[in-house]
């Protein structure tokens, strides 16, 4: 539509056809705006093409311009002061424009943080949205008087449109560089790049922190680090959060934990001078090998999750001076593929977020079976046996679906669909059975129905919660603004937050009537809320699985590498105790049956033999073993600091030789 009201313009501006003119111009216009306010992505394309919102405006006008003179007879000078006119305006704009990256820049500061009282930096809100961020909306909006008069002058040739137009566009360009130009007088200018690391250098010496997290990621990827936060929290010491991209500071889930954000490789080198002794790690990146290069820090990989993957026993592995794993089959895992851990080095600390998941009770007791269907996502290499959402999702849940006496709760991975586009269509294929299941069980009169008030409980919990573990901001505010909102926290906020959370679990799963399917893919309620509501998971060769085996509760694999059965066993012990899927999920009846019949469960022994062989011991309990091994490790480094210290003091350098001339007048020595 675009394209084609830019084309009819042109033509009508050359024809002299004044309504045509005008009509194609305000669809131009209405286009653009619709492109803006739905349709980024084209609006980026088209930037590609340098067709560019700025370059579109201008097109625009001069079409407008180039109408009027060939619609009027009157001598073509006197619309010379329109071209003045957009020149001025667009002048300001530009003006505006460059104003508006200064000031941006002087509002990006090297260290990001949250949790921290930034009093001390004086920061302020950001400026409105429309002048730092949107600029095509900005033109398009100030355009918008400009377009109106040179349209009025074009239907009626009174010349006092276009002025007036010109004048508004004008005025509202000035204006906005007047207010971001005011940002940039002395009084107001923000602290600079150095004050702003002088300050988080006085911050660390006063804080001194001792144990942290340090992690670097993609958009996505922030669960991988969310699931450390609470055994990050519980940790002895002054626990201490270092990111690297500034998007990651609004994905960390709600902590008290203070948070920083160092960009720039230099600055995270000023840890060498903290307290800091020792960071855990929850996944590899590339800029991981920054910091381990701070040789007064010691570093702990601690995954964010572990299968028979391979990507459980990574060579990166080998960068870290320990590598901190649930229990004994971890150890076997990266001996067997021998990519260089020495054993040594290879540390059991258990599973600690895992304390909350409750222990096997027995059958279920009321009239439905709750089954978990937790599929990983497609992995990046292809293999068909990653996940069984292409190959066995949609027979799975058709399967359970068939069962009346089954509520399925579905919870596919967050990436489901990233890499295969097969795996994102059948994802999409299963919530629409699961949502057709609900509609013909809601027809279903005679089942029970939550009271009311059900709904109005989870309603008033989820704004307790969310109050305690969100922060509002306005649109245009940016990392300085987040910075001032996001200060240190109120005392007891942890302990609040922990209540609430549990009071939200419990309303949710009371508003649902007991035989409704639920599509969990939000962050609340998490994976471990759900292994407690149910009664038997299926789920692929994943980490989910090592962690629901913390519960001794049932379990089933699905089977979609194409390995017979025994051998899909010998690969991948974590399935040694579980029921084994085949794709068509005829094993499906069968799995139920032993879940409402424990008698007729042949895996009950085996799976405490693999729990205490996935996740080790429960006594000393791994929050215990957590705290000790981060004890262990900061011991190290501070000893590593000592040795340093002495060496440093008795350490003779060597003076350089006093320089001579010969004769000839050369110099040696030096």
């Amino acid at each position: 539509m675009l394209v084609v009201a830019f084309a009819v313009q042109a033509v009508s501006a050359l024809l002299s056809s004044v309504h045509v003119l005008v009509a194609s111009a305000l669809v131009c216009l209405a286009a653009d705006a619709a492109l803006h306010r739905w349709q980024r992505g084209l609006v980026t394309a088209f930037g590609k093409l340098h067709a560019t919102v700025t370059v579109r405006q201008v097109v625009r006008d001069l079409l407008l311009v180039l109408g009027l003179l060939r619609i009027d007879v009157e001598p073509e000078s006197k619309y010379l002061w329109i071209v003045c006119g957009l020149m001025v305006y667009y002048a300001l704009h530009f003006a505006c424009q460059a104003l508006a990256i200064v000031v941006r820049r002087t509002r990006t500061l090297p260290v990001v943080t949250r949790n921290i009282d930034t009093s001390a930096l004086h920061l302020d809100a950001a400026p409105p949205e429309l002048l730092m961020h949107r600029t095509g909306q900005r033109l398009l909006t100030s355009g918008l008087p400009v377009a109106a008069g040179l349209l009025a002058t074009a239907e009626t040739s009174h010349l006092r449109y276009a002025a007036a137009g010109l004048a508004l566009s004008a005025a509202f360009e000035a204006i906005g560089a007047a207010m971001l130009f005011a940002r940039l007088l002395p009084r107001r200018k923000p602290v600079t790049a150095d004050q702003a690391i002088e300050w988080f250098e006085k911050w660390l010496a006063e804080y001194q922190p001792t144990v942290g997290m340090y992690f670097s990621g993609g958009t996505n990827s922030a669960y991988q680090a969310n699931m450390w936060l609470e055994p990050l929290a519980r940790l002895e010491g002054r626990p201490i959060i270092v990111l690297r991209e500034r998007f990651m500071v609004k994905r960390i889930a709600s902590t008290d934990i203070p948070i920083v954000c160092l960009p720039k490789v230099a600055d995270l080198m000023r840890l060498e001078q903290s307290t800091l002794t020792m960071l855990i790690h929850p996944s590899n990146s590339g800029k991981t090998s920054q910091v381990l290069r701070i040789p007064t820090i010691k570093h702990a990989f601690v995954n964010h999750g572990e299968s028979d993957k391979l990507s459980s026993c990574n060579p990166y592995a080998k960068a870290y001076d320990e590598v901190w794993v649930a229990g004994p089959a971890a150890r076997e895992r990266y001996a067997l593929a021998n990519v260089g851990i020495d054993d040594r080095d290879v540390v059991e600390i258990g599973r600690p977020q895992l304390d909350v998941i409750q222990p096997y009770a027995g059958a279920p007791t009321g009239a439905y079976t709750t089954v978990l269907y937790a599929p990983t996502w497609e992995g990046w290499d292809g293999n068909p046996g990653n996940t069984s959402v292409i190959q066995a999702g949609e027979n799975i849940v058709r399967a359970l679906l068939a069962d009346p006496a089954v509520r399925l709760l579905y919870k596919p991975h967050p990436l489901t669909g990233s890499v295969e586009p097969k795996a994102g269509a059948a994802n999409l294929r299963i919530m629409e059975m699961i949502r057709a299941a609900n509609v013909k069980r809601a027809a279903d009169q005679s089942l029970a129905r939550p009271a009311a008030a059900a709904a109005a409980e989870l309603t008033r919990r989820t704004a307790e919660l969310d109050a305690l573990t969100t922060s509002t901001f306005r649109d245009s505010a940016d990392d300085m603004e987040r910075m001032l909102l996001q200060g240190a926290p109120e005392a007891g906020r942890a302990a609040a937050v922990t209540d609430a959370t549990a009071a939200w679990e419990a309303a949710f799963w009371a508003s649902f009537p007991v035989w409704e399917h639920q599509i969990v893919t939000d962050a609340r309620p998490t994976v471990y809320a759900c292994f407690n509501a149910a009664d038997v998971l299926i789920s692929d060769v994943s980490s989910v699985i090592s962690d629901y085996l913390a519960s001794e509760k049932p379990y089933a694999v699905a089977n979609t590498s194409g390995l017979p059965e025994q051998e899909f066993r010998e690969t991948f012990p974590t399935v040694r105790a579980g029921a084994v899927l085949t794709p068509d999920a005829s094993g499906i009846p069968a799995l139920l049956e032993s879940v409402r019949n424990p008698e007729k469960d042949p895996y009950a022994d085996d799976r405490r033999d693999l729990k205490l062989h996935l996740l080790g011991p429960s006594d000393p309990p791994s929050a215990v073993r957590f705290n000790d091994a981060s004890r262990a490790l900061s011991s190290r480094a501070e000893a590593h600091r000592e040795g340093m210290a002495v060496r440093a003091a008795v350490a003779v350098i060597p003076k350089q030789r006093e320089t001579e001339n010969t004769p000839n007048g050369e110099t040696v020595g030096g």
